[in-house]
């Protein structure tokens, strides 16, 4: 089991635009540390792309003198596009996913067409994790536990007492993931939820989204403790069949994510566009009538 004791420092940065929670993680003992879910800022309307929050990062990495040694995807997300090519090439590291992406990407290379050219197979990114395989970070042992439901492909990442569940969970008065996106399924999640409310009631969780209910101000942090008394989807006295009807019920009101497409093509090529055309330009797709 990993070490129970260590805390590491957390560093969070929100992306306001996708609504999404970037960390940087360092292992108390060193200098080294872990980038998890960072954001390529894109307006859709123009079609163009900029660094600004992948530089706070940046800026953050440098000023600490840190030493990146993983940038790491929870998951194929469907809300914003993933700077970890240009993080990498700024600071070094290995971008890490879930072994099951290949799913992911059989799925959605067939919606996107993209040919024979598109592998996958996984071998855009440059390490692959296996539910249950350990990890370092400096001298911090490290846990990747998959976790589906919400896709296929989803990874919780327990770092020390860090825990970064991506999308699976939101803060308790949000509830959970949904799971109506192709590969996904309620009941998978809700017991890939009970796999990190597993974990010491004292471990701290780390959201990768928050959306504020009812006005409060916003949070990205909670325990697995306050997740089990008080999550209202999955709190320990909500049974299995309880929260697939809720759950269920709920995926059907709820709209596309607004970056859903430019999102899937790139996060499911580890970050990096689809190649250039003859002219120069990148072009993304738009599948008509696909996510109806």
């Amino acid at each position: 089991m990993i070490n129970t004791v260590i805390k590491p420092n957390v560093a969070a940065f929100f992306d306001k635009d996708s609504n999404t929670f970037s960390y940087v993680v360092k292992d108390p003992h060193s200098f080294s540390c872990a980038i998890i879910d960072s954001v390529l800022d894109f307006d859709y309307a123009s079609g163009s792309t900029t660094n600004t929050s992948a530089d706070e990062i940046i800026d953050y990495v440098v000023t600490h003198k840190l030493k990146v040694e993983w940038l790491i995807e929870t998951h194929v997300h469907a809300d914003h596009l993933s700077a970890s090519p240009y993080l990498q090439k700024k600071l070094g590291g290995k971008i890490g996913i879930g072994e099951h992406i290949t799913k992911v990407q059989g799925t959605f290379g067939h919606i996107f067409n993209e040919g024979s050219d598109f592998k996958a197979n996984g071998a855009q990114f440059d390490h692959l994790f296996k539910d249950g395989e350990l990890y370092d970070i400096g001298l911090m042992q490290c846990i990747a536990i998959h976790t589906p439901g919400h896709t296929p492909a989803c990874f919780t990442h327990v770092l020390g007492d860090a825990v970064f569940v991506g999308d699976t969970l939101f803060m308790p008065d949000a509830g959970t993931a949904r799971a109506d996106f192709p590969g996904g399924d309620a009941g998978i999640l809700y017991d890939s939820i009970q796999k990190i409310l597993a974990l010491p009631d004292d471990y701290r969780i780390f959201m990768c989204h928050d959306y504020c209910p009812n006005g409060r101000k916003l949070e990205f942090q909670t325990t697995v403790k306050t997740q089990k008394e008080e999550n209202i989807h999955v709190k320990s006295d909500i049974h299995k069949s309880t929260f697939v009807k809720v759950r269920e019920a709920r995926d059907k009101t709820l709209s596309m994510p607004r970056l859903i497409l430019p999102s899937l093509q790139i996060n499911m090529r580890a970050g990096h566009m689809p190649k250039a055309e003859d002219n120069g330009l990148v072009y993304l797709k738009i599948p008509l009538n696909a996510f109806k």
